[in-house]
């Protein structure tokens, strides 16, 4: 399938998702919103991307600079880039993953090219020795800094209980960014870590596995061991207001399906609980 013929085919896609997509498409009973990253979207230049996301049905979007808006950009070009989701109706609800692992004149970069997208959070990957600077700055720029759960793999952050940690005591602007999957990985009770965060809970990354430990076992949410229903009850429950961002890492050449499966169980879920 080139694509050409995979975009042709994307609005039959989207007609066959469930009819609870349109009806809930911004259901939110408890104040959080779905969304999407557009690192689901890494295979395809910045105006293809932004093409699909509107067709999976969601107007917000967490921003993978690398791959749609580079820090390699100039001022004018950042502008008319951002101006592109903008346009497309899209709102920017953070930029990341960031690496915020350099001295702080080097990090500031970042945070001025956040300023520049008109986005006010960074979803990041510091290191432990780093967050002093990541904390001035924060306050500086007043800059939310979701701290990104990598897994096991990660010698910094694997979970979010360490994420927690760290943060303690620190501005509230400091907080979590819980990828539910690689969180998973790392041992955590991702329904428990919810409540254990509250307030320090500031985005969501979330995608389904078929094992709790395998990173390649990514599927449909919905179809894997994820507790989808318990993780929507809790964030209800503590009546968090940030996004719930699809972040589908597999089938990369081909994303469109399984989001479309994903996000019509996320808003069948949402539904349910609104009703």
């Amino acid at each position: 399938m080139t694509r050409r013929d995979m975009i042709s085919g994307i609005g039959m896609l989207a007609a066959a998702a469930p009819a609870a997509n349109a009806a809930a498409s911004d259901a939110a009973p408890a104040g959080f919103r779905l969304g999407v990253a557009s690192y689901s979207f890494r295979e395809f230049q910045r105006v293809l991307a932004i093409k699909m996301i509107k067709q999976v049905g969601v107007t917000d979007v967490s921003v993978k600079q690398d791959f749609h808006l580079p820090f390699t950009l100039t001022p004018a070009e950042v502008t008319r880039a951002a101006g592109e989701f903008k346009r497309a109706g899209l709102t920017i609800v953070s930029l990341g993953n960031t690496d915020l692992k350099s001295t702080e004149a080097e990090m500031r970069k970042y945070f001025e090219h956040a300023k520049a997208c008109g986005v006010s959070m960074l979803v990041a990957a510091p290191l432990h020795e780093t967050l002093g600077p990541v904390e001035k700055l924060a306050k500086e720029y007043d800059m939310r800094i979701a701290i990104h759960t990598h897994g096991p793999e990660d010698a910094n952050f694997p979970s979010p209980k360490v994420v927690l940690e760290a943060v303690k005591g620190m501005d509230p602007r400091m907080g979590l960014c819980m990828d539910v999957g690689h969180s998973m990985r790392a041992g955590a009770d991702v329904v428990q870590e919810v409540a254990n965060a509250g307030p320090r809970l500031l985005d969501m990354h979330f995608k389904d596995l078929k094992d709790g430990k395998v990173a390649a076992s990514q599927c449909p949410v919905g179809e894997g061991v994820m507790p989808v229903v318990a993780l929507f009850k809790q964030l209800q429950r503590i009546g968090y207001r940030g996004h719930v961002n699809l972040e589908y890492e597999v089938e990369g050449d081909d994303p469109m399906p399984g989001m479309l499966r994903s996000l019509g169980y996320m808003k069948g879920v949402m539904a349910g609980l609104a009703g």
